[in-house]
């Protein structure tokens, strides 16, 4: 399906420039009230992260929201799988995030939430799209569109977090670092983990509506393996600005990314027989988590790149599991969307039942050398450059070299003007300089 306006994740974009502007934001509130509301009201959640455009992004959408005749319920900061909960519980008609996830602060972005807490189809997008383009206009004063504050999203979140995993649990005496990006968790994520018994230590909780992502969180883990090797912490867990990309860090201070953690997941369904089907990766899984899932009669499924298809196969398929490299970890069983918080709950649940460190969960699957590298598009566009002939014949040649050891996959990105260039294989060195062989063609092709 063509989109004029929505990517993959939603609409995003800078700050000031076309479209995430005051204007269109305004135009979008208006456009998705018609759509969702029917022309009979309705009710819609609006939350955000932190940065400072939310608050004038929340504005124009409330603003647009109540001239079609919807009641708008204002969440504040929160996560994006928060709304998608609170969209579902709450029997709201559908649910808006102002967020541009791990992007600084400079970018933002609105997505959407259906009554069922999942993404909005496609049609539904491609309806609102429509609408967009229609001349704006207004209820009547009587029937505009109500707004207030939900005062109790924050604990009505945090008990559902817990609710994820074993009430009779005890954490007492774990310790834990939670870094939140100075993001919308920043006041959710710690009390999760005080809640359920952990001495907890935190890092990117305060946020200034600037310094959201930056240098901390899933995307900058190394000041979360700082703090964990400094307070001796039996486990750390980094979120991105919206909450809902998880990377963990174990008790050695290594890095354990969104395929370590899908491995643990799998090995723990497994054991308490909850299994259902196989894992659901993407084209970025890694050939080790791969190999290490067969050996426990477990297949991988490859999506496209995004959380949104990984999510359509295990609703298609009835699955349980799914996820990205990134830490978009999916838990199907305990909720409809990406969650942070959840999925590092659920680590730490199976560390406690096992008896286990991270470290020790983790040790099933060896990860193949992987390199990625990202290639700015300038004002070309992704589908071009990556069809040019150079660009074509330099990856045909490195996937002869490599055969069956290794692989090559070029992508345009979801959320930014770039080419992702990836190679896998057994040898660190040759997949290092392969990667950078096929990126120095793309910049070629790209100027």
């Amino acid at each position: 399906m063509t989109r004029k306006y929505f990517g993959t994740d939603g609409i995003r974009g800078t700050v000031g420039r076309w479209p995430i502007t005051p204007e269109f934001v305004l135009k979008l509130g208006w456009a998705a009230g018609k759509v969702i509301g029917g022309g009979q009201g309705g009710k819609v959640l609006i939350g955000k992260d932190t940065r400072i455009s939310g608050y004038m992004f929340e504005s124009a959408l409330e603003a647009g929201l109540s001239a079609a005749g919807v009641d708008t319920r204002m969440l504040g900061p929160m996560p994006t799988p928060g709304i998608a909960y609170l969209t579902r519980t709450l029997h709201a008609d559908a649910g808006i995030v102002i967020s541009a996830s791990h992007n600084p602060h400079r970018d933002n972005g609105i997505k959407f939430f259906s009554s069922d807490g999942y993404k909005l189809p496609d049609e539904i997008e491609a309806d609102i799209e429509k609408m967009i383009d229609q001349p704006m206009d207004s209820v009547t004063s009587e029937r505009l569109g109500k707004v207030r504050r939900l005062d109790d999203a924050r604990g009505r979140y945090i008990e559902f977090c817990k609710s994820t995993i074993p009430a009779r649990m005890d954490f007492s005496g774990v310790k834990v670092v939670v870094d939140c990006a100075h993001g919308a968790a920043y006041h959710i994520a710690p009390n999760v983990f005080e809640e359920i018994g952990a001495e907890v230590f935190t890092i990117g909780t305060e946020p200034n509506g600037l310094n959201i992502n930056d240098g901390v969180g899933a995307t900058a883990p190394e000041a979360l393996q700082q703090a964990v090797l400094e307070h001796g912490a039996d486990f750390g867990v980094a979120l991105d600005g919206d909450g809902d990309r998880l990377i963990l860090v174990d008790a050695e201070g290594q890095i354990r990314d969104g395929d370590d953690i899908l491995y643990v997941l799998t090995s723990s369904r497994i054991r308490t027989g909850e299994m259902v089907g196989d894992l659901v990766g993407t084209l970025m899984s890694n050939l080790g988590l791969e190999v290490a899932l067969r050996a426990q009669g477990v297949g991988l499924t490859r999506a496209k790149v995004g959380d949104r298809y990984i999510l359509e196969e295990l609703r298609a398929r009835k699955w349980l599991l799914g996820g990205e490299p990134s830490g978009h970890i999916i838990c199907h069983d305990r909720t409809t969307t990406g969650d942070g918080i959840v999925s590092a709950l659920q680590v730490l649940a199976e560390m406690h039942a096992t008896g286990k460190s991270l470290s020790e969960l983790c040790r099933g699957v060896s990860k193949f050398p992987q390199t990625l590298i990202n290639v700015a598009l300038g004002d070309n566009l992704a589908s071009e450059i990556m069809q040019a002939s150079p660009v074509q014949a330099e990856v045909a040649r490195v996937e002869n070299e490599m055969g069956d050891e290794g692989r090559v996959l070029l992508r345009p990105s979801g959320t930014e003007p770039l080419i992702r260039v990836m190679v896998e294989g057994r040898d660190g060195d040759l997949v290092l300089a392969k990667a950078q062989q096929i990126a120095d063609v793309v910049r070629s092709a790209c100027q």
